[in-house]
């Protein structure tokens, strides 16, 4: 496995790698899939402004990401706080390579100034749960029927980590 900072090059590849997540699971909450030209546009978003956005490629090919932005965006007061977003593909699932992308963004973000991460969970989704536990994150809250997805409501699952 290799860990890099991520180009608008791999737009393809992110893509790839949220088609099946976007219309197969609640993992999340979205039912739209970024275009290629979005995912470009993210990935140098995100690094223009300073945050991290990492990609693990496995046998040469992109097998996930990571990164981070701030929570609530359009309120100043949370900029000490950011929430992640860690996909793998399927390829990928059960090799570390989650923990070792959480990790590497977590680190950034310590470095950049950042106090703590959130993680927002699909409340049902026992293995990133106990995922984001192995890693020091907490429950710090829940909005019930907050999404909707597959014809049915989902509770969101917020997990926190001090930097």
């Amino acid at each position: 496995m290799k860990l890099r900072i991520a180009t608008p090059d791999d737009a393809s590849a992110l893509k790839a790698i949220m088609k099946p997540v976007v219309a197969d699971s609640t993992a999340t909450f979205s039912s739209v899939e970024k275009t290629e030209e979005e995912w470009a546009a993210l990935v140098a978003r995100r690094i223009e402004e300073g945050r991290a956005f990492y990609v693990a490629e496995l046998d040469g090919e992109v097998a996930g990401y990571a990164t981070y932005e701030q929570f609530r965006s359009s309120n100043n007061g949370y900029r000490f706080t950011m929430e992640h977003s860690v996909y793998l593909s399927d390829a990928a699932q059960g090799q570390g390579f989650g923990r070792i992308l959480l990790i590497a963004i977590e680190e950034h973000a310590r470095e950049a100034g950042h106090k703590s991460m959130i993680g927002v969970i699909d409340a049902d989704n026992t293995a990133s749960i106990a995922f984001h536990e192995a890693l020091g994150y907490k429950e710090v809250g829940r909005i019930p029927q907050s999404g909707y997805k597959f014809d049915r409501w989902l509770d969101a699952l917020f997990m926190q980590k001090i930097l």
